[in-house]
This record gives C-alpha cells, sequence and structure tokens, in this order.
C-alpha cells in the first residue's frame, strides 16, 4: 500500500470518459460489380445496419437494452494509453497499459450496468449535473453557463455529450454509494490496528499551511510637466539659475508617486488587520480585498516546509500556531498578512490528528473487493452477451445468455445509427 500521506486507494475501477473528438469508424463498402449487387465488408463480430453495403459499426457486447460498440472499445484503450503515460509513479508505461488493458470491456460493462441500476433507483443527477457545470464555470471563471458550452465548442468538445459523460458519473457514484457504500462500516480497534501499523508511512516533516492577503500598491503616473518655451541662455547668468533638466523632474516626480502609492498601501493594509483582529473571517477579507492570485481561494498558498520561504517569512511563520496571524509585512509585491492555518511538527502525528485519513483508507480499501462482489451479482442479474474474441474479466459463470430476436437486431441497428454521429471529449 502506498503511503498514506501521498495516495490513497482509487475509489473505483471504471472506465473514464472519452477525451478529444473520436472519429466516427470508417464504413467500408466493395465496388459495384456489373452482375451482383453491392456486397458489406467483412467484420470481425456481430454487425448492425447495413446499408448499401455499408458496414454501420460492430457490437461487441449487448446489456439488457443497451450496446457497447468497437469505437467505444477502442476509444477507452486509448485514453487508457493517455493516462498510463500521464501517471508519474508509473516506471514502465508499457507493462502497466497490458495488466489493465484486459479490464477495458469489463470497465465499460461495469458502467452500463451501474446506469441501468441507476435508472431503477430513479436517479438522474440533473441537479448534481447543474452544480458541477456551475463550478466548473467558476473554476474557469466564465460569467455564464452559455460561456463554458462556447468553450467547450472553441475545443471541439460536443456540449451534450460533454453533459451526458458527467450525468454518466455522477449516477454511477450515486449507485456506489447507496448500494455499497452505505454497507462498509470502520470499528475503532481496526481504526488503532491500521494507525499502529502504518507509523511509519505517517512520519512527516515540520510543515506550515498559510494564508496570505496582498495589498499591493497601486501607483498613479504623475501629469507631465509643461513643456517649457524654447529660449536662450543668458551668458552671464549665475550657473545656479540654469534651469533643472526635465528628465530630472520626471524621475522625481515618479519616486513621490511610488513612495504615495506603498504609503497608501500600508495603510489599507493596517485597517484590514485590524479588521481581522476585531473578528472579521480571514478567508473573507482575502476574497474581498486581497491583490494576490490566490484570493479567490480565501489567500490560500498551500504547504510549506523549512528552507521554502525566505528567513525573514520563516522565522516569523514557524514561530506561531495554527490560527496566528502576523503583522504587516514589506515584500518586493507590496504589504502582506500571513495567516498559520495549520503548524504540523515533524514526527509522526497523533491518532486524531491523521484519523479522517485513517478511515478514507480503511473505506476504500474494503470497497474494490465489496464493489466487485455486487457487480457480478448485477451481471448474473442481467442479461449480456459478447461477440466472439472479447473477453469480460468480471463475468460471473452463473450469467444468463440472452435469446438473439429480430427484433433485438433492428433495435440495435437504430441505437448504432445514433451512436455513429456522436463526438465525444472533456474539457
Amino acid at each position: 500500500m502506498n503511503k498514506l500521506s501521498l495516495v490513497l486507494i482509487a475509489l473505483v475501477c471504471l472506465p473514464a470518459f472519452a477525451r478529444g473528438q473520436a472519429a466516427a469508424p470508417p464504413a467500408a463498402a466493395a465496388a459495384p460489380a456489373p452482375t451482383a449487387a453491392p456486397a458489406a465488408a467483412p467484420t470481425t463480430g456481430p454487425t448492425a445496419g447495413q446499408a448499401s453495403g455499408q458496414t454501420v459499426e460492430e457490437i461487441i457486447t449487448r446489456v439488457n437494452n443497451q450496446i457497447i460498440t468497437r469505437s467505444e472499445f477502442d476509444r477507452s484503450k486509448d485514453q487508457l494509453k493517455d493516462e498510463v503515460k500521464q501517471q508519474q509513479d508509473s516506471k514502465d508505461p508499457d507493462k502497466a497499459y497490458s495488466e489493465r488493458e484486459k479490464d477495458v470491456l469489463r470497465d465499460l460493462v461495469d458502467q452500463q450496468l451501474l446506469l441501468d441500476k441507476g435508472k431503477d433507483l430513479g436517479i438522474t443527477g440533473d441537479t448534481d449535473l447543474i452544480k458541477r457545470l456551475d463550478q466548473m464555470r467558476k473554476d474557469m471563471k466564465l460569467a455564464t453557463l452559455e460561456d463554458l458550452e462556447k468553450e467547450a465548442t472553441k475545443q471541439g468538445v460536443s456540449w451534450e455529450d460533454f453533459k451526458q459523460n458527467m450525468r454518466n458519473q455522477i449516477v454511477t457514484q450515486k449507485v456506489i454509494g447507496e448500494e455499497v457504500s452505505s454497507h462498509l462500516a470502520v470499528t475503532k480497534d481496526e481504526e488503532q490496528k491500521f494507525y499502529d501499523e502504518h507509523k511509519s508511512d505517517m512520519e512527516q516533516p515540520e510543515y506550515i499551511r498559510l494564508s496570505e492577503i496582498l495589498v499591493a500598491p497601486k501607483t498613479v503616473a504623475p501629469a507631465p510637466a509643461p513643456a517649457a518655451a524654447p529660449s536662450t541662455p543668458d551668458p552671464n547668468a549665475p550657473a545656479s539659475t540654469t534651469p533643472i533638466a526635465q528628465p530630472a523632474l520626471d524621475e522625481a516626480a515618479r519616486q513621490a508617486a511610488e513612495a504615495a502609492a506603498l504609503s497608501a498601501a500600508e495603510a489599507k493594509a493596517n485597517e484590514l488587520l485590524k479588521q481581522i483582529h476585531d473578528g472579521a473571517s480571514f478567508e473573507d477579507v482575502a476574497k474581498k480585498s486581497s491583490d494576490g492570485p490566490s484570493a479567490a481561494d480565501g489567500g490560500a498558498l498551500g504547504m510549506f516546509k523549512r528552507g521554502q520561504l525566505a528567513k525573514e517569512l520563516e522565522d516569523r511563520t514557524f514561530a506561531m500556531k495554527a490560527g496566528d496571524v502576523t503583522d504587516v509585512i514589506r515584500t518586493k509585491q507590496g504589504w502582506v498578512i500571513l495567516k498559520v492555518v495549520d503548524h504540523q511538527m515533524a514526527g509522526i502525528p497523533p491518532m486524531k490528528d491523521v484519523l479522517p485519513k485513517i478511515q478514507d483508507a480503511l473505506y476504500y480499501e474494503r470497497l474494490q473487493p465489496a464493489l466487485r462482489a455486487y457487480l457480478t451479482k448485477l451481471r448474473e442479474e442481467a442479461y449480456i452477451k459478447y461477440a466472439q474474441g472479447y473477453v469480460d474479466t468480471g463475468a460471473s459463470p452463473n450469467q444468463t445468455q440472452p435469446i438473439e430476436t429480430a427484433a433485438a437486431k433492428e433495435s440495435d441497428a437504430k441505437k448504432l445509427g445514433k451512436k455513429k454521429h456522436k463526438k465525444l471529449g472533456f474539457l
């Protein structure tokens, strides 16, 4: 198991949705012969919707009333390759991909079974979808959902398919929560045992977590001095009466403007500090008045170990307790107020400080086998048919094989007609 302070076990083993544009599968047709009707191109598995000698799509699995196509299967494998390449802890991406490739069809079937169960439970995900899209809009600093849709369109993403992918994710998570997670429980003795067995994984250096309020000086450029009328200097005048050069006047005005802006910024920073001492929330003041890039996050700067801050700031902040706020400090960017959100001393933290992480680790540790058992049960209650050569590693020997009828084939053809025009993607 990975170190608790770094990585937790993944929540679910479900297929991620497609990124980028997915082209419809190429159609193939035989050239017409003078004395024969056109023939459909050969395929490696069941196909549907042949017209004018063209193969529309290949069905590799039917799950109840839904189908999984070859293009969806290939798209999932392509995305798996991308995910493996992006994982920093993967020393051998090719090996990692080959180990996980065998489960691609299993994951697609898992997803379809969970979506079908969501329908049975009356889970639509519509409310949560709106909330997630709105949060995405805020994170991208867009004014409206229409702007988010435009941004998706710019990237070649089908907006409707993007929303459907997100809705599917919400539904599957809710089904897992209601049907699996709610039945998992962890006892106090198990928490204590996990803590005792993983103490070495929890050892950590001293660190602090900081938030800031930055007040940057806002310099107003001085108005240019009026140009003096050209005149002929008097050779008999004393040297002291020679006019001061214009660049010197401009520099003096600039320095005066900067000093005034710096003084005004200091006064504002002290006023904000007074508001905090009087009871105002540091986070609220940061959101409203900070000039730093972290303002939208309430001033949150993240975690710092010793040696990562300037000496003056390190000496001040590492001597403070969680919740303490500094005085106004002069920096290159202006005046800053820092809050020590958390101060963790070096060593093994007490159990109460890491209990939420312990509970999460135990929960995720138990979720995987419980979820696989639940999905096996769903398979045994469903009708699933696989094309020859395709293997579902999550299949149960107790699954019922459906009887394929002409009506079922016609229904598959209609579904394929809809699927072939989809363009999936992610922002």
